[in-house]
């Protein structure tokens, strides 16, 4: 056969599929009635000769995905044109098409209609004259409007002479007018918008603010298809000046998310904050912010991360963007490569130093091979393991100088250099006993290296080799009770099953070949709230390693009800206690008694509790909170945290003794306020509340909130905010007012 032939075949071939999938497409025509119970009886009248059907009295149609209802309609099945009267809807594509006397094409998709509203959420037009193009489904009308308001009469809409509607994507309007309540407020001659959420609009919080002044916040939110979208601000506070800067955000599938965001400001009081902070000096007026991330998944487990965070001094994030300080004000920056298959995965760490007024170790870089826990050929023996190497440098405001054999504090900055290799191997071997209880003994061992290192003032330690051993048992076992037939109205308990975990691990690590103290702390132990890891590699402060020989108790209880047909727990609590069987001096036999209990007694009420507590020296920690939420139109917080002050733990800590509160009420559908409070006990100060009015505007939702802030070392500082967006585009996202509250007063 002939190639020109071959191809015309096909395409003939192709044309009989096409028309026979258009011939697939049947038509349903029937009276309402029939398809609403309860309606007027409706009548349809078939003429076969003119493949026309006709409708009386509330009529039904459809024709593919397209629906058609009024109170009279006849439609030629044959061209699929129909003419429609009364009420009429027409849905097609998740697109709505309303008016009184409508002409449509079923199969062109061509409409005619004298007056219309059509719609998708959140964006909504009206007008009159219309007609649609049934080539590429772009429709024209005259004297037509725009608005996110989903009312007979919207409040705000953009009305224009003449609009181009493309369903589902944009429409286009030429000698556009704003109006707010009748009110004309802006002029465009020309306008475009998105139909779907992701539209473009403007946000603005004006307010007043002691350290700001009179302030006026706007973030203008723009969309360039679905790769791209990004927001602008300009903002201008009295007392501090003008602040600009540009988000970007690609979305490039296989190539990754980027996002960057730059903020910059010509600050005319820069210290106006340094005088909590005297140990940060005098700023500079030129104060900016940059913040770069980037996630990838190229290839199947290899996984890219990037994240660069440059602030311009160690305090403007405090003044202008007071939520991301609160959350970390040392933010991190660095770049990593993960590459995970069964039983390894491979990491490569780097993390420079882009801020010069923080202590910082950077890795460059940080080369990680961990083998997870896999069993040796057929034998019942399982095997771990983790090595890493890289080359290090810490700076540190009291750096570690090595004199005389041992790491030194001195005032200042200095950057300690070296490389280091790393290589822990562990084995274990699980048993069961009784068919109840496990019992894990292993051995481990640990060989590192560090180069010769380097000094900024001209110090140098030699090398040195540092060999680890470890070995351990843990045991653990696993036992419930049923009581199905338990039942409390009160506690809402619908039978009972009670979960109890006991374990016991023990940990011996003789002295290591070189004490921590002859070694940089790279890789450190931090201070840390919570009890650390002593089983390895979990425990992974990898110089700070010395001799354990320590029994680790644990205990969890778990009380089970079923509420609503679902599985809910009424009570967890899980207790843990260290045995030092061998303490150092600065050590005592029991460590703290680390407590985490949660009661559930109503699905709306819960209490939660995180306790340390040392048996020479009292309570160390203690956070309560207790929550109720019995329906959605209040719920309340109560909470309480303490710290004690002074040396426990692996740290020194400051005290600190705080009561917080949130309650939150909605006042009929358009009405809700919020109020929070933190009161300071140990200084006897409401040390921050914040007083928040919710109005939804129907369009538009508003938040008018009050906020004083008294901490330490500063005055009061007094912010009054407001916060005006489109609802359709709420520039704060639902809930996010509560995990971050400082959205509400223009972060």
């Amino acid at each position: 056969m002939k190639p020109f032939s071959a191809i015309a075949l096909i395409l003939f071939a192709l044309s009989i599929f096409s028309v026979a999938a258009q011939e697939t497409q049947s038509w349903e025509m029937d009276a309402l009635s029939k398809i609403i119970p309860g309606t007027v009886q409706g009548l349809v009248d078939y003429d076969p000769a003119t493949g026309t059907a006709t409708g009386t009295n509330g009529v039904y149609i459809k024709y593919g995905n397209t629906t058609l209802t009024a109170d009279t309609a006849s439609v030629n099945q044959k061209s699929g044109e129909a003419v429609a009267d009364g009420h009429v809807r027409i849905e097609s594509a998740d697109q709505l098409w309303v008016g009184d006397h409508i002409r449509y094409n079923f199969k062109t998709h061509q409409m005619q209609s004298e007056q219309f509203r059509t719609g998708k959420w959140p964006v909504f037009a009206g007008g009159t004259d219309l007609t649609g193009n049934s080539s590429n489904q772009v429709y024209y009308a005259n004297h037509s409007f725009v608005t996110t308001d989903d009312t007979v009469d919207p409040e705000f809409k953009v009305r224009a002479s003449r609009i181009k509607i493309v369903p589902g994507k944009y429409v286009e309007m030429w000698n556009a007018v704003l109006y707010a309540e009748g009110v004309p407020v802006f002029y465009f001659p020309y306008y475009k918008r998105n139909l779907g959420p992701r539209a473009n609009n403007l946000t603005f919080s004006p307010g007043y603010r002691s350290t700001y002044g009179g302030f006026l916040l706007n973030t203008y939110n723009w969309f360039a298809g679905t790769n791209a979208d990004g927001k602008i601000h300009v903002d201008y506070r009295e007392k501090r000046g003008l602040g600009v800067g540009p988000d970007v955000n690609l979305h490039l599938g296989d190539w990754g998310q980027f996002g960057l965001k730059y903020y910059y400001l010509n600050d005319q009081k820069p210290n106006t904050s340094t005088n909590a902070f005297p140990q940060f000096g005098s700023m500079n007026e030129n104060r900016q912010i940059l913040n770069f991330t980037w996630q990838a998944r190229p290839a199947t487990n290899l996984n890219l991360k990037a994240l660069v965070n440059y602030d311009s001094d160690p305090l403007v994030l405090h003044d202008f963007r007071e939520g991301s300080y609160a959350d970390n004000p040392q933010p991190n920056t660095f770049v990593e490569a993960n590459k995970y298959w069964d039983n390894w995965s491979l990491d490569a760490l780097t993390t420079p130093r882009i801020n010069n007024y923080f202590d910082q170790v950077e890795r460059l870089p940080d080369v990680r091979l961990t083998g997870f826990r896999q069993q040796v050929l057929d034998t019942p023996v399982y095997y771990d393991s983790q090595s890493s190497a890289g080359w290090y440098r810490q700076y540190n405001s009291y750096a570690d100088i090595y004199t005389n054999g041992f790491y030194q504090h001195t005032n200042g900055y200095y950057a300690n250099s070296a490389a280091r290799a790393d290589t822990y191997h562990q084995f274990t071997l699980p048993w069961t006993f009784f068919h109840w209880l496990n019992v894990t003994p292993r051995v481990g061992g640990r060989l590192t290296y560090y180069s010769e290192q380097n000094f900024t003032n001209g110090a140098a330690g030699g090398a040195v080799y540092r060999e680890v051993f470890n070995t351990g048992v843990g045991t653990s076992f696993k036992a419930s009770q049923l009581w199905a037939g338990a039942t409390n109205n009160f506690l809402q308990v619908d039978g009972l099953r009670h979960i109890i975990e006991p374990s016991a691990n023990y940990v011996f690590v003789p002295d290591p070949s070189t004490p921590p103290a002859k070694l940089p702390q790279f890789d450190g132990e931090q201070p840390s709230l919570l009890e650390l890891p002593v089983t390895f590699p979990d425990y992974n402060n990898i110089d700070s390693i010395d001799t354990q020989n320590v029994i680790r108790f644990g205990l969890r209880n778990t009380l089970q009800t079923k509420r609503d047909g679902e599985l809910d727990k009424l009570v967890d609590w899980n207790l843990q206690l260290d045995w030092r069987l061998n303490p150092k001096s600065n050590q005592e036999n029991l460590d703290d008694l680390y407590s985490a209990f949660a009661f559930k007694p109503r699905t709306w009420l819960t209490a939660e509790s995180q306790t340390r507590y040392n048996f020479d020296g009292g309570l160390n920690m203690s956070f309560q909170q207790l929550t109720f939420a019995p329906n959605d139109r209040w719920s309340y917080g109560l909470g309480y945290w303490y710290l004690r002050g002074g040396n426990w733990g692996n740290s020194t800590w400051t005290e600190n003794n705080l009561i917080t509160s949130t309650f939150f009420v909605r006042v009929g559908d358009n009405w809700g306020g919020r109020v929070t409070q933190n009161y300071n006990i140990v200084t006897q100060r409401l040390q921050d509340q914040m007083f928040t009015i919710y109005r939804d505007l129907r369009s538009w939702t508003s938040a008018l909130t009050f906020r004083v802030a008294n901490n330490s070392g500063s005055s009061a500082d007094v912010t009054v905010a407001v916060v005006f967006s489109l609802k359709a585009s709420p520039s704060i996202p639902l809930g996010e007012d509560v995990a971050n509250r400082y959205t509400l007063v223009g972060e």
